[in-house]
Parts: structure tokens; C-alpha cells; sequence
């Protein structure tokens, strides 16, 4: 299984390398191009519009290629189970998709509108929570039933495709983090081959997008990659019998989207601002710090507290 997985990271690697270099050039060519988020920072404006977005288009393919590969690769392999995993991510950046598409189709940083996305993200979560919540959802302490089960999914999995995408800010920022978390989940998801190499091909995806978007950028994800990986965590937590481990591979996608909750609750509550812009990576660049410092703080950040709410939960496990 060793080899299954370092040939299906490989393989996941060295696709998303060479077909990202081919897509970046097809976006060029047909102006598919980043239009400065009306929230982020000014100087945005110079620095990110004109790349090519939706990136992650390519994840789709490769993901798919690689964990079919890894199925043949495996006698072990269950066929249901990588179903499962496979489906989420791709309904989840189906969404992304048009969100991209109609940015792209008008020229402007909105897309669809905010209870538009609400409703497909909605749309797109309840079959496949219909389809993969146990009978009783372990969250450590205690087991929920299928119905409550049911409802921490839908919510857990619109909320981290927000979460994904508001990260999605820097150069490298959300891949890397990403990266962080698969890694992370590698240790704790179990040995079987249907979660280990689907893990392989998401971390070499990351790898070779990082390739591509390390700063300074030469492609953005768009809400297609992030939707993408935020399907990809959860369904590998959901589908391994973890649920619960989905916050600790979320740490820095969970404090991202919650300075952007807090920023708005002190502002429409109390007509001050938290932040000085919100999501928090953006702070630090009003403050002053460089792109990559903070991508490389975020990503410590991220490394050391998914390992000590990891700690936490195994701890809480091993007592309950």
C-alpha cells in the first residue's frame, strides 16, 4: 500500500503540474482572468487582477484519475467508500464553478449572489449527508442520531466551503493549508487504501498547484478549487467514521471564517471595527507585513493547532 500511495501522489503531482502550465495558458488566452475583490486590500487592485483564475478545474480530473488508479492499485480498495469521498468535493465545486463562471461572464468580482450560493451549497450537501451520515454520528461524548447527524453535516459542509474560500486570499495560502491538513489527516484517518490514497492525491495536488500559485502567483484556485477542497476534508473525515476530526484539520479555515463573522457582528452591532480588514490574513497585511510572511506564519499557525486539538480529541477519546 506504501507504493499505492506514493504513486498515486506522484501521479496526482506531476498531472496537476503539467496541465495546470496548459490550462494557465488556455485562461490566458480566453481572459479568464481575477478581478479584484471589492474587500481586500487596494493595492489588490495591481497585484492580483489579471491572473488567471479557476484553477481548480484541473483538481476534478486528476482526483478522479488518481483514485481510480488507486482503486486497480489495491485489491483492499472499497469501491462505496471511495464513492463517497469522491462525490462531495465535486458537487461542492460544481458550485464553485458557476459562482467562477458567471464572475468570469460579467467581468466583476460578484458572481452569485449570497443566498443564491447559500441555496446550492445547501442543494448539493443534503443528498450526499443523506447518503453518507451513519445511524449514529460519534461526536465523542455522544452519539447523535441520523437526523441530527444529518443537519451537523449540511451545516459543517456549507460552512467549511465558506471557510475554504474566504482563506483563499494569498498566494499559497489555502493550498498550503490544505497540504497541512492532509497531512495532518494522514496520521489519524486510519490505514485503509480507499482513504489513504485518495489523501495522496489531494497532497499532491496541492503540491502542484503550489507550484503554480507560490508567490507570486501564476494561477488562482477560484471558489472551484476551494469548494473542491472543503468537499475533499470533510467527506475523508465523514467517510473514515471521524467526523469530529474535521475541526482540528480545520483550524485555520475555521479562524478565518470566524473573524469574518466577528468583524461583521461588531460592525452592524456595535459601528466599530475588530480587525482592521477582514479575513484576518488581511489585517496583517494593512499592518504591514509581506505576503509571504504571513502565508508562512498562517501555515505554522495552522501545523500547531491542528496538532494540539488533535492531542485534545485523542485525549478526550482514550478518557471517554
Amino acid at each position: 500500500m506504501y507504493t499505492g500511495f506514493v504513486l498515486v501522489l506522484f501521479f496526482s503531482l506531476t498531472a496537476e503540474i503539467f496541465l495546470q502550465g496548459k490550462w494557465t495558458d488556455k485562461m490566458h488566452r480566453l481572459k479568464i482572468e481575477q478581478v479584484a475583490k471589492l474587500y481586500g486590500p487596494s493595492w489588490h487592485e495591481k497585484t492580483k487582477t489579471g491572473t488567471p483564475t479557476m484553477g481548480g478545474i484541473i483538481f476534478i480530473p486528476v482526483f478522479l484519475a488518481a483514485v481510480c488508479a488507486g482503486y486497480f492499485l489495491s485489491p483492499y480498495s472499497d469501491l462505496h467508500k471511495i464513492g463517497k469521498i469522491a462525490l462531495y468535493p465535486v458537487l461542492a465545486a460544481a458550485v464553485g464553478l458557476l459562482d467562477d463562471w458567471l464572475k468570469y461572464s460579467k467581468r466583476s468580482s460578484d458572481g452569485l449572489k449570497s443566498m443564491e450560493k447559500l441555496a446550492l451549497q445547501i442543494a448539493v450537501t443534503v443528498p450526499w449527508a443523506l447518503w453518507t451520515t451513519p445511524p449514529a454520528l460519534d461526536l465523542v461524548f455522544v452519539s447523535v442520531p441520523r437526523y441530527v447527524g444529518i443537519v451537523l453535516l449540511v451545516f459543517t459542509g456549507v460552512g467549511l466551503q465558506n471557510a475554504v474560500n474566504v482563506t483563499d486570499g494569498l498566494d499559497g495560502l489555502a493550498a498550503g493549508s490544505v497540504l497541512i491538513s492532509l497531512l495532518g489527516a494522514l496520521s489519524f484517518l486510519g490505514g485503509e487504501p480507499s482513504i489513504i490514497f485518495p489523501i495522496a492525491s489531494g497532497a499532491g495536488i496541492c503540491l502542484g498547484f503550489l507550484w503554480h500559485n507560490c508567490h507570486p502567483a501564476n494561477v488562482f484556485m477560484g471558489d472551484v478549487g476551494a469548494h473542491f477542497f472543503a468537499g475533499l476534508l470533510l467527506s475523508l473525515c465523514v467517510v473514515s467514521d471521524a467526523f469530529i476530526f474535521v475541526i482540528p484539520i480545520s483550524f485555520i479555515f475555521g479562524l478565518e471564517i470566524m473573524s469574518v463573522a466577528l468583524q461583521i457582528i461588531s460592525i452592524r452591532g456595535f459601528n466599530k471595527k475588530i480587525f482592521l480588514m477582514s479575513p484576518v490574513h488581511h489585517h496583517f497585511e494593512m499592518l504591514g507585513w509581506k505576503e509571504t510572511q504571513i502565508v508562512t506564519r498562517f501555515w505554522i499557525i495552522h501545523a500547531v493547532g491542528m496538532l494540539v486539538l488533535m492531542s485534545v480529541l485523542l485525549m478526550l477519546m482514550v478518557l471517554v
